[in-house]
């Protein structure tokens, strides 16, 4: 499950890698928590554009979003299947532009030691999403999104049991592309990373307030103080996550 991450990366530099028509002011945040606003990239009738969204995704269909369980992944594995998502995996693919994310690994004792994961070569990081803009019978409206996990590769398997789902090069633009590529091809897209594509270092437990912000919060701590040392493992299946995702 992926559910809190860091997001660095300029408007402009967003604007120039991505094609944009728009850029947004989105100030560096090291500390995105579901239900704050996200900064996702949609393509409708061939245009590019950057949006502020909900964190937590609210299919058309919901009559109450107060109401709804808050949705911040889905499964790649079943997300075609979902009432909840069939219909944004064929027509509502965005994605959620990011310069890491946290993972929590749990140790015999029960600890637990937030770890930071970013690119090895430290490029920016980019999860595959699904978005919904519903529109109430009030005329009010919300934009939401979530972030799409796969099975971990191998490095990740040893901190937690799922990743988000990382999308590179031509990835990029086939899962945005709607028009031309089906929910059964987009699903496809969504895999694990090769090894060695990912790093990471443990981190300060004070990631676990929502209220922490800032660059200290991706600094590697002292080794030799975490709780909790990954061990590299292969991970048969199952995740983190409710059937419901």
């Amino acid at each position: 499950m992926c559910g809190r991450y860091a997001a660095t990366l300029p408007p402009e530099m967003m604007a120039e890698l991505f094609g944009l028509l728009n850029a947004i002011d989105f100030p560096p945040r090291y500390n995105i928590t579901p239900t704050q606003p996200i900064a996702v990239i949609w393509e409708q009738g061939g245009r590019r554009t950057i949006q502020l969204v909900r964190w937590g995704f609210v299919p058309t269909w919901v009559k109450d979003p107060r109401e709804f369980t808050l949705l911040i992944n889905a499964r790649a594995e079943t997300m075609a299947d979902k009432p909840s998502f069939r219909n944004a995996v064929r027509n509502s693919r965005c994605i959620v532009p990011a310069s890491g994310y946290y993972e929590w690994m749990k140790g015999p004792d029960g600890k637990k030691q937030p770890y930071y994961i970013t690119m090895a070569d430290d490029s920016p990081m980019i999860f595959a999403g699904l978005y919904s803009q519903w529109a109430g019978p009030e005329g009010e409206e919300v934009d939401t999104a979530c972030i799409v996990t796969v099975e971990p590769n191998l490095e990740i398997s040893s901190v937690y049991d799922r990743m988000p789902a990382i999308l590179q090069g031509e990835t990029i633009e086939l899962w945005l592309n709607t028009r031309d590529i089906d929910a059964k091809a987009a699903t496809q897209l969504a895999l694990p990373l090769p090894e060695g594509s990912l790093k990471y270092h443990p981190v300060s437990k004070a990631i676990g307030s929502a209220r922490a912000e800032g660059p200290e919060l991706i600094r590697p701590i002292d080794p030799s103080a975490a709780d909790v040392q990954p061990k590299p493992k292969k991970v048969a299946g199952g995740g983190g996550q409710m059937d419901l995702f």
